[in-house]
Order: structure tokens, then sequence, then C-alpha cells
């Protein structure tokens, strides 16, 4: 299994969701993801992930993105099944999608939004997923969604036993989705983090270091090492909108999160038009891995 740093598109699109996480792991914390609206985009003509990829994510998490009515802004296709599949040969990445376990309990922060099915980690949206094609699946949560960890727990154990090995599960919260009790430092605990891992999620999801109240070093590095103990990958995620911060700021937290041990680094889609400001993606991954592997994977050719 060759390290993600030295695959191409022809490489990606060989690989299951237990060789994309090998491949990842090899990488020793130099993989960059970054999250988009599929149903939006920068500028005219292409999509959210191709801005995305040009300024060197790794792969690609489309948000919004309902399975019972798949389009991404940008791609043409005769039927809607074939939509992820255009976008992979378009940009020669992994692409995944969010699904959010809603949990009817939740103890709720605020009014919640009604999600359509279709966004919600539903057995049938799962299915779906699968037949669209994705590499991965994330369950994770919006602002005002009303997703917890149990739940989130609850659909990791489901993706499990329908994905087996074909498609990566990443699961976990960045902030806290409207939920009283899970915000802030109060979001994960080691033990909520590890069970994740135990459960079947191949990646963890955690707030980055300095993105959340409490998400320290410190706190943060713990979280991580208690993921890792139980085999599964960490991804630090910036969704509080600071993916659209300072080239300083990003800098920093890049440097922090890859410190606290991360595998995988995660940038949203609150910076410009449903992406990151791009050149943070870009800034981002020369601090965690160098103008080398970065250029590299801004210039291959989708053709290699």
């Amino acid at each position: 299994m060759k390290r993600f740093l030295n695959c191409t598109a022809s490489d990606f699109a060989e690989m299951n969701g237990v060789q994309l996480k090998q491949s990842i792991q090899a990488s020793e914390g130099r993989v960059m993801v970054s999250e988009v609206f599929g149903n939006a985009s920068l500028y005219p003509g292409l999509t959210n992930a191709e801005y995305a990829a040009a300024f060197g994510a790794d792969l690609i998490l489309l948000n919004l993105f309902d399975v019972n009515q798949p389009s991404i802004e940008g791609v043409s296709v005769e039927d809607p099944i074939q939509v992820v599949g255009e976008l992979k040969r378009l940009i020669g990445r992994p692409v995944g999608i969010n699904l959010e376990p809603v949990d009817p309990s939740a103890d709720e922060a605020e009014t919640l939004d009604l999600l359509p099915q279709g966004r919600t980690a539903s057995p049938e949206s799962l299915d779906q997923a699968k037949k669209l094609g994705v590499d991965f699946v994330c369950f994770t949560g919006n602002p005002k969604t009303g997703v917890t960890n149990d739940a989130i727990l609850h659909s990791v154990k489901q993706a499990k036993e329908l994905f087996g090995e074909d498609v990566m599960i990443i699961a976990g919260k960045m902030h806290g989705a409207g939920v009283k009790n899970e915000v802030g430092s109060g979001i994960v605990s080691p033990e909520v983090a590890a069970g994740f891992a135990k459960a079947g999620a191949d990646v963890v999801l955690l707030p980055s270091v300095g993105s959340v109240p409490g998400a320290t070093l410190e706190t943060t590095q713990q979280l991580i090492q208690a993921v890792q103990s139980q085999g599964a990958l960490a991804m630090t995620a910036i969704g509080t909108s600071q993916e659209g911060a300072a080239k300083e700021t990003i800098q920093q937290m890049a440097l922090y999160n890859k410190m606290a041990g991360a595998d995988l680094h995660h940038t949203g889609d609150a910076g410009e038009h449903g992406i990151s400001v791009p050149e943070n993606i870009m800034d981002y991954s020369i601090a965690i891995r160098g103008k080398r592997h970065t250029y590299v994977r801004m210039a291959a050719s989708v053709n290699r």
C-alpha cells in the first residue's frame, strides 16, 4: 500500500475504505480534508471541490448533500446516481459526504432545524450513500441539528455492518450542533472518542486545537491518544468559521494539531461561499507538510 502522499488519481480509484485508511495512516499526519458545499460554488462554472483540490486538499467532504436528491453545483450528469462518480473523475480525489445522526431526545440549546431524510444518518440514507459510490461517510452535526454523541455511536454501528471494508467511516462532533450539554470542552471525552473507534469508526473527528472553548493542545492530545489506542485515526476539524481567519491563525492551529498527533486535518466550509478561504487550505497544508507535498498535490494531473 502506497502512502497517501505518493498516491495519484489512479491509485485512489482502486482503494476501498480499509486501504484508504492504511494509506492515510502511512502519511504520518500530513493529509488534508476540505469540507465544501456541494450545492454552491465560489465562482460559476466549477465546483467548490475543484477549487479546494486546486489549493491542496487531499479528500473532499460534501456538506448539505441530500442522498435522495443527489446534485452538485457545476456537475452535469444524465443520471443523478452518477454525480459523485463524475466529481471523483473531475478532481481525482476521494470524495465523501456528511450524514447527520439527529437525536430526537437531544437537550436543545437553540431552535433546531428540520432536516430532509436524505441528509440524516438513516439506514435508507446509508444504503443510498453506498450506491452513490462515496469513498467515506462522516457522521457529524451542522449547527442547529440536534446531533448527539449517542446518536453518532448508533450510526457508526449501523454503518460498519452495512459498509464492511468498502467505505471509510468518520465520526464525531466539531461543535455543539445545537445540543445544550455537548458544548465547549464537553463536546467529547476520551471515553466517548474511544467508544466511536471501538464501534467501528475508522477515523474519529475532534475539534481542532483553538476552535472551541477548552480545546487546548493538552486536551486534544489526550483525545487523540484515546482514539489511536483503539486502532482508529484522528482528524482535527475546524468547523467554527475560523477557516476564514487570518493566515497566521490557520498556521498556528495547523502546527498545534500536528503536535497533538492528528492523522488528518480538516478545514470547514464557512470561509467563503461554501468553502474554506482557498489560500487557507494551502497555508495549512504548507504548515504541516511543506511546499513539496503541497505543490505536488496541487499540480498533479487527474490523468496520472
